[in-house]
């Protein structure tokens, strides 16, 4: 009798856990276009940025200045994992998706930290050579019952949201010849658009739009033109094929001029005497129509480039009122060290200011940047320069506030030495043609990290934060007086979003913390999840900096917080 009762308790069991999924999967919302351009009043975190100005802040209050003392850890989940984690938890109603290093996906119960399921691409037969900066994937699309996610062998998969069956896979380029995908895929009107990296490698970089119930490509455009291009003149001839150009980070879309707008990487070789010219669209944010991928305009942040300074940081889309004038803006934290605010109708320079140490490029003039032709590296000479090609902000995003009219930017001080040398493009192999090594900023001497405020009606700072580590994480700010984001040595913060001031500090995680935090409401109930996990192109490429005991030894190994009250 009691084996019969033990075994119809576990049945039944079994049976509510099955209604239970049933139940929660009968309660998946469609994500729609309608919901992806209201997104930014969504319970939800529907895509990379949260909305389609790429904003990263939420309008949620529960959590607020006043209470987020009590901030407490709900659910966790490791990963098993050593690599970089970089996915914020993208969620829909109770389903979270999250990515791990090497292209896994899992979904969660958003609110109990459940595993759903999980998916795993097949990377066992490439050999993720010419994957630059750590083996890293940045999240998740959603779009009707389908989840999208990019892979580094160039394919883009749909998965069923409830099941994670696949849907389609559509491989855009083959693996190890130099391209490969990390960015989170972006849903414009029932398209799938996603960027290739691969500038260290003399890929020639491009953006392409899928259809996103089918995976048959709509449209590509290129980033690099050809010689019969707008743009291609700026191009020694030939240097195209291998100019670089890549378009490794997710993109922003203006609803109201249906437009696009896509951030695009360093050119290559490195070395920029070796490609004379402005080397468009290099450095750049471009404007495109969505439905064919024209391009509309285009703005280059370095000209002729040999700092590897990309332009593939997000653009916010943004309201500013500049000197009494008000405008429909773009603003970005460049690489090179200078906060640029443009205007997205016309793609004219509205202003420029500096937000950490930079001498590469030295102003600007007549709406364009300058570059310091003393700072500029050859095979005799060797310079030493600020910002070092990490940057003063690399991928990790800024987050801009519409209460407190400022942006909240992630920044590090470092310099470097760079000089040139001899090289020649071979598929696979790395195409730079520098040597360098990143250093300290002497100007803020044990400080490699940094949270800035800046207002982004001027670009000038409020208030900041300094870190002895660098800060290699992205910004989130709500409407409770909010910013979040988390620190290399494993702290997660909550700032006061006017003055700075730390309201609120995790327990030390278990890892360095470079996942991008999101927050959203199940049942009215606020919460907020972040990956700790230490990696990306900073421990890689670092340099003196990495050597540094305090940077060195950051623990590894992947682990999802969840937080709430």
């Amino acid at each position: 009798m009691q084996r019969f009762n033990a075994f119809r308790n576990t049945s039944l069991f079994i049976a509510m856990l099955v209604m239970a999924s049933s139940a929660l999967a009968a309660d998946y919302a469609p994500v729609t276009d309608a919901r992806l351009k209201a997104a930014a009043t969504d319970d939800g975190w529907l895509m990379y940025r949260h909305d389609y100005t790429s904003s990263g802040y939420s309008p949620f209050d529960t959590i607020n200045s006043g209470n987020v003392a009590g901030l407490k850890q709900v659910w966790d989940y490791k990963t098993g994992m050593e690599q970089g984690h970089e996915s914020p938890p993208i969620v829909n109603g109770d389903y979270l998706f999250v990515t791990t290093p090497k292209d896994g996906l899992i979904a969660f119960q958003a609110s109990t930290g459940k595993q759903l399921w999980k998916y795993q691409q097949d990377l066992s037969q490439v050999g993720l050579k010419t994957v630059c900066c750590d083996v890293v994937n940045r999240g998740v699309a959603l779009y009707g019952d389908n989840v999208y996610i990019a892979t580094l062998d160039n394919y883009v998969v749909a998965l069923n949201a409830k099941t994670g069956k696949v849907v389609w896979k559509k491989q855009l380029f083959g693996a190890d010849l130099g391209y490969a995908m990390t960015l989170a895929p972006l849903i414009v009107k029932g398209k799938v658009i996603v960027g290739e990296s691969g500038g260290e490698y003399g890929a020639r970089g491009f953006i392409t739009a899928l259809d996103a119930k089918t995976g048959k490509q709509v449209w590509k455009q290129y980033t690099i033109p050809s010689p019969t291009e707008p743009g291609g003149k700026t191009w020694p001839k030939g240097a195209y094929k291998t100019g670089g150009g890549a378009a490794w980070l997710t993109g922003s879309y203006d609803a109201e001029t249906d437009t696009l707008f896509w951030g695009v990487g360093n050119p290559g070789p490195w070395l920029a005497t070796l490609r004379p010219g402005d080397n468009l669209y290099s450095d750049s944010v471009i404007a495109m129509n969505p439905s064919t991928g024209k391009i509309k305009w285009n703005f280059q942040y370095t000209p002729n480039d040999s700092w590897d300074y990309d332009g593939t940081n997000e653009t916010v889309l943004t309201d500013i009122n500049y000197q009494g004038v008000q405008h429909k803006a773009l603003v970005s934290a460049s690489r090179n060290g200078w906060f640029y605010a443009i205007d997205r109708i016309s793609g004219k320079l509205i202003y420029a200011q500096k937000f950490v140490t930079a001498t590469s490029v030295s102003g600007m003039k007549d709406g364009k940047p300058v570059t310091d032709p003393a700072m500029r590296p050859t095979i005799d000479k060797q310079v030493f320069t600020c910002p070092s090609f990490l940057g003063g902000k690399n991928w990790w995003p800024i987050s801009v506030d519409p209460q407190t009219h400022m942006a909240y930017v992630p920044a590090m001080h470092t310099c470097m030495t760079i000089k040139g040398a001899t090289v020649s493009y071979k598929a696979g192999l790395p195409f730079l043609g520098e040597s360098f090594n990143v250093t300290a900023d002497p100007a803020f001497k044990g400080q490699y990290g940094d949270v800035i405020a800046l207002d982004i009606n001027t670009g000038k700072k409020v208030w900041n934060h300094p870190s002895e580590t660098p800060w290699n994480d992205g910004m989130l700010s709500t409407a409770g007086g909010l910013v979040f984001s988390g620190s290399a040595d494993g702290y997660f913060y909550a700032f006061d979003a006017k003055t700075g001031k730390v309201l609120w500090k995790s327990p030390q995680l278990t890892s360095g913390i470079i996942g991008v935090p999101s927050t959203w409401k199940v049942n009215g109930k606020q919460y907020i999840g972040v990956y700790a996990g230490w990696g990306g192109a900073t421990p890689i490429w670092g340099g003196d900096m990495a050597k540094d005991p305090k940077v060195q030894n950051i623990p590894l190994g992947g682990h999802l917080y969840v937080f709430s009250m």
